[in-house]
This record gives C-alpha cells, sequence and structure tokens, in this order.
C-alpha cells in the first residue's frame, strides 16, 4: 500500500483547528442547555428519580443513530472527501441550532423536540467524527502527528470550557440565546472547512465489494488488541464512570448552584483537559506511553469518586478538573495510537468504530447514569461509577498485556495487521 507524504500545510490545519474550536463551542453550549431543558421540564411533572430517567434518554437518542450507522459512515469517510462529509454534518447541526433557537423564542419547547434534536445531533456526529479524525493526519506528516493531536485536543476541550458556561449564561438570561449563538459559531466553522484545500489521501478500491470493505474497518480493530484493547478501556470506564451526565443533577438538587453553576461545572473537565492537552501540545510523549495511559484511567476513576462525595463547590470543580486531565491524558494516548497505528486507506472506518466506542461511552455512560440514579439516587450511581472504572483499568492491565507494553507511538514496520483488501493495492 502507498503511503501519502506531505509536507505540514500550515493554512490548512489552522482552517481545521478554527473549525474544531467553534463547532466544539456550540455543541457543547447546546449539549448543556439541551440536558437542563429536559431535567428541567421533567421535574415540573415527575419526581427526581423519574426525571433523571429522562436524562438518561438524551443519551440513548444520540447514540442509536450512531450504532445504526458506523458502518456506513466509516466507509464514507474513506471513500468520499473528508472535508465534504465534514461540511455537511456542520450544515445539519446548525439547523438544529435554529430549530431549537425557534422553538425557544416560542416557548413551545417539549421533550419531544429536544429527545428529536438529540437523534440529529447524533447522526451528525456519526458523519463528521470519523471524517475529522482521518482528515487530521491527511494535513501533517505522521512525525508531527502526536503534535496535531493535542493541539486539535486543545481546539476540542477549550469548546468544552466555553461552550458549556457561555450555554449556562446565555440560557440563564434568554432561553433562545444560546441556540442563537451556536448556530452562529456553526456557520465560521463551516466557513473555515471551505477554505481547507483537496488533500492527499489514499482511496478505496472502488471494485471492491463495498459491505466487505466496511466489515474490514471491525475487522481491522478485533486483530490488531493494540488498537482494540486502547478503545475498549475507554468504552467501559467512562461507560461507568461518566459523572458528567449528572451534572444537571447535581446542579440542581445536590449543589444547588442553578444553571450558572451548571456551566461551571460542565467547564470543570475541560479546564484540566485542556492544560494537558496544551503540555502535550509542546512536550509531547514519548516513553511508557501505555502504562501511563492505564495509570490516567485509574485517576479518572478515582477523581470520579471523589466528586460523588463533594459537597462544596470548589472542591467538586477540583475533582472535575483532575477527571478532565486524566481523561485527556488516555485521550491524548489512544489517539495518537489509533491514527499511527491505521493506514491511511482505513482511517475512516476505524476511526467510526472508535467513534460508536467513544460514544457508547459517553451518550450510553449518560444513559446508565441516568437510569442507575433512577434506582439508587445520583451520589451512589457516580459513586460505584467511579469505583467501577478503577476496577475495568485492572482488569484491562491484565486482558491487553500489549497496552502495558506499548512504550512508544512508533508505529509498526510491518503491514501485518492490514486486512488482504488493502495489502493487494
Amino acid at each position: 500500500m502507498e503511503q501519502t507524504r506531505h509536507p505540514f500545510r500550515i493554512a490548512d490545519f489552522r482552517a481545521f483547528w478554527l473549525a474544531r474550536l467553534t463547532a466544539t463551542i456550540a455543541q457543547n453550549s447546546m449539549v448543556v442547555v439541551i440536558g437542563w431543558q429536559v431535567y428541567d421540564i421533567a421535574r415540573r411533572t415527575m419526581a427526581p428519580r423519574e426525571a433523571a430517567f429522562q436524562l438518561g434518554l438524551i443519551g440513548v437518542f444520540q447514540f442509536v443513530p450512531l450504532l445504526a450507522l458506523t458502518l456506513i459512515v466509516g466507509w464514507t469517510a474513506d471513500r468520499i472527501d473528508r472535508r465534504w462529509i465534514a461540511r455537511a454534518a456542520i450544515l445539519l447541526e446548525t439547523g438544529c441550532a435554529a430549530a431549537l433557537g425557534w422553538l425557544a423564542w416560542q416557548d413551545a419547547t417539549t421533550l419531544p423536540h429536544l429527545f428529536t434534536v438529540a437523534a440529529l445531533l447524533g447522526v451528525a456526529r456519526a458523519f463528521a467524527s470519523p471524517a475529522l479524525s482521518a482528515l487530521a493526519p491527511n494535513l501533517v506528516p505522521a512525525a508531527v502527528l502526536p503534535n496535531a493531536i493535542a493541539l486539535s485536543s486543545i481546539a476540542w476541550q477549550t469548546g468544552a470550557i466555553l461552550g458549556p458556561a457561555t450555554g449556562g449564561y446565555l440560557y440563564a438570561h434568554s432561553h433562545w440565546l444560546p441556540y442563537a449563538g451556536s448556530g452562529g459559531l456553526f456557520a465560521i466553522a463551516l466557513i473555515a472547512l471551505m477554505l481547507i484545500r483537496p488533500v492527499p489521501r489514499s482511496t478505496l478500491d472502488t471494485t471492491a465489494n463495498p459491505w466487505a470493505q466496511m466489515v474490514d474497518g471491525l475487522r481491522y480493530v478485533r486483530q490488531n488488541r493494540l488498537v482494540l484493547g486502547a478503545i475498549s478501556l475507554d468504552l467501559f470506564a467512562v461507560l461507568l464512570g461518566g459523572a458528567t451526565a449528572m451534572l444537571p443533577i447535581f446542579a440542581r438538587d445536590v449543589l444547588a448552584v442553578g444553571p450558572e453553576g451548571l456551566g461551571h461545572l460542565r467547564a470543570a473537565p475541560a479546564v484540566g483537559a485542556a492544560a494537558v492537552a496544551l503540555w502535550f501540545a509542546f512536550r509531547p510523549l514519548k516513553n511508557h506511553v501505555g502504562v501511563k495511559m492505564l495509570i490516567a484511567v485509574a485517576v479518572f476513576g478515582a477523581a470520579t469518586i471523589a466528586f460523588g462525595f463533594s459537597r462544596w463547590l470548589p472542591l467538586s470543580l477540583g475533582c472535575l478538573a483532575l477527571l478532565g486531565a486524566a481523561d485527556m491524558f488516555s485521550v491524548y494516548v489512544r489517539q495518537s495510537l489509533i491514527q499511527l497505528y491505521t493506514p491511511d486507506a482505513m482511517r475512516g472506518r476505524v476511526g467510526a468504530v472508535s467513534t460508536l466506542f467513544i460514544s457508547g461511552s459517553n451518550e450510553l455512560g449518560e444513559a446508565e447514569s441516568g437510569f442507575l440514579a433512577a434506582l439508587i439516587g445520583p451520589v451512589a450511581a457516580v459513586v460505584a461509577g467511579g469505583v467501577g472504572a478503577v476496577a475495568i483499568t485492572l482488569l484491562w492491565a491484565r486482558w491487553f498485556p500489549e497496552i502495558a507494553r506499548a512504550r512508544t507511538f512508533a508505529p509498526p514496520k510491518t503491514l501485518e495487521n492490514i486486512p488482504v483488501q488493502e495489502k493487494a493495492r
């Protein structure tokens, strides 16, 4: 398989970075407001635990489209220009923001409206995530890809800091303002994506069976135990330890800090994550990457436990910041390994599988947390999730020794794990 070589196209990467930043601010602003609205509307007529169940449904509605589309979106990202896939996804998200903004302006927002938009956002993410993750390596040479991943993560985490805070503040002023702001930011992201020039990339064999090509992504992940272990570790750790889904409950009923406090709580993990990403952008990790990723996931679980027990806002914010820092450490290692260990012609399909696992951990984690909180209460659900994340780390260290043996990001020197269809070209 021929590997594409190209110089670092700084103008294109800057446009990519700007699109990632503005779109993430817009997405996180919308998500925090949707969560607050769902819980607030549900609490008007339901008991707290029943409302927590409704909050968990947001994750289900976002995850189902991704589950149904995984094979299609990965194949699409390897077959069609990745820039246009991302542009179409951003356009769909712009429409979602406009719809919710209009409903809020009319004071006509209902739970079905919010769940429908959550599902459409899931469709947009299903297409955008593998396309964008596969596009980044086309803009930079492999030697600086870990640095580029860190810089891209800074954009994402900065958006995750500004988005929730912006959404909370604007919603406290007027219910339609967060959606109007998100629509404007999505427009900026779309313009930035339009500025990215055509990129050199490997292409799929158009004569091969499309279904077989779709399944190749799953086969590659299953055969490469390092990639499988890294992806599944994140899936189960965050699935069990996802405290962020419970933040509307903690903001309203546990810490009593209201929508503005919810913005602070949602932004805190991103503050810690952005600090770690900034560090890695200039001081990339070089040695014992696998062991350090396992330690980071264990710290993530411990910070989740501490947050569950906290009743003091500054301590809660500190726990969430530590949680975010540990998660960013894990994300940095995992994404670097996946991108460098995957041939370009398969990055879209492997990225789609990775997105499915990540969304499974995030959206299904929200659902699991909401449903568990409905049974045993939000505090017990968060603490139990943190304990589960620590336990998963110990199990994965035993079941996937390949993770601990990954000492550097150096990609393999052979193509032994590449499916036959890819080797032949």
